[in-house]
């Protein structure tokens, strides 16, 4: 069962695929929630060595990082076997 816990948001790293996929008005919209109702959803990390790498979850790290968040909940999940 996967553990929800806070990571540093530091130490996560969003793959160049991803940050090409960022839409400013969902930050924001996902922000202004986050400060009424908390982060309700963790996102996904894998590790990799000393940090973490995005999964799922972009929108929601960012949303929390323009809001000066340090930590961000998460759960850590394996990497895919092909």
């Amino acid at each position: 069962m996967l553990e929800k816990k806070p990571y540093p948001i530091e130490a996560i790293h969003v793959p160049v695929k991803r940050v090409k996929t960022l839409d400013p008005a969902r930050v924001e919209a996902l922000a202004n929630d986050m400060l009424e109702n908390g982060q309700t959803t963790p996102i996904r990390l894998r590790a990799d060595g000393d940090r973490y790498v995005l999964v799922e979850g972009y929108h929601r790290l960012e949303a929390l990082r323009a809001l000066g968040e340090e930590t961000v909940l998460a759960y850590v999940v394996r990497a895919r076997l092909h």
